[in-house]
């Protein structure tokens, strides 16, 4: 096992201090190493460190971070501007991600908690309620999936 994969099973079993510690070590180490910078920024978002995490997201991103990786950067630092009521910030990494990585539905989600922080509602209900009719296996819901998504985007609509 090398040392990123020992820092990963740190933060895995809980060992979060040990896991920043080998981390810092490997950043010194490994400058270039994207997935090093990532494993950062994760290390110090479990930690509570929002903020200082953000650097080592961008950094990692910006090293080229490689698919899986890569969306789970994303996913970290648009949910992490979220937090920090860095709503801008996350909106547009978030819409971003939803271009770049159209399948991967958890985008969708996250982009609508930002949208109710800004208040899009109607918005942020409409994305919600179509990931609710396409991907649920409830059978009340999947009854009704085409019923919710055409009333996904009409929720202010009255209808006579």
């Amino acid at each position: 096992m090398n040392q990123l994969e020992a820092a990963i099973q740190l933060r895995v079993s809980g060992k979060l201090e040990e896991a920043r510690s080998l981390l810092s070590e490997l950043l010194v180490q490994e400058p270039l190493n994207p997935s090093v910078w990532y494993q950062c920024a994760w290390i110090h978002d479990v930690l509570g460190l929002e903020r200082e995490a953000i650097p080592y997201y961008q950094k990692s991103l910006e090293l080229g971070l490689k698919e899986e990786e890569r969306k789970g950067a994303l996913l970290g630092l648009g949910s992490t501007y979220r937090t920090l009521g860095m709503y801008d910030e996350a909106r547009l990494i978030f819409e971003g991600a939803i271009k770049e990585y159209p399948d991967r539905r958890e985008f969708q989600v996250f982009h609508a908690m930002v949208l109710y922080n800004q208040n899009a509602f109607s918005e942020a209900m409409s994305v919600l309620l179509k990931q609710l009719a396409e991907t649920s296996k409830d059978e009340g819901i999947q009854d009704y999936s085409k019923a919710i998504l055409f009333y996904s985007d009409k929720l202010d609509q009255i209808w006579d």
